[in-house]
């Protein structure tokens, strides 16, 4: 079972990944801010980690430049969340080590496409 970390300051937001995602089988950790999340991606070791961009004290942005600068967390994939939908943060977050993008509000059903997209080598081999 994969280990899904969704880091978002909005508690609706954290609460709707939380339900669909462990429905689809998922074990979802749940962090409130940045700072929160780079802790329990360290202790944790997440298979995939689910970072709102914009959230207070350390935002989004500078925990992707942390945990792609941490070897502990280097090779965890990080797909963004965000309501900045403009092509020069599109670019930004991937320069910096993003590997997915998903703006707010966003469809579940694309959300979990893509989760699965990073997720699929935990599933058994045909």
């Amino acid at each position: 079972m994969s280990r899904i970390l969704v880091a978002d300051d909005d508690p609706s937001v954290r609460e709707l990944c939380q339900i669909v995602l462990s429905t689809e089988g998922y074990d979802v950790l749940l962090a409130e801010d940045a700072a929160e999340a780079i802790a329990i991606a360290r202790e944790q070791h997440p298979d995939l980690i689910l970072l709102d961009w914009m959230m207070p004290g350390v935002d989004g942005m500078d925990a992707l430049l942390i945990l792609k600068g941490d070897p502990a967390t280097l090779d965890v994939p990080v797909i963004m969340l965000t309501a900045l939908d403009g092509m020069p943060q599109i670019t930004l977050a991937t320069y910096n080590g993003a590997d997915g993008y998903v703006t707010k509000p966003f469809d579940m059903v694309d959300l979990l496409s893509l989760v699965r997209r990073f997720t699929q080598e935990q599933l058994p081999a045909r």
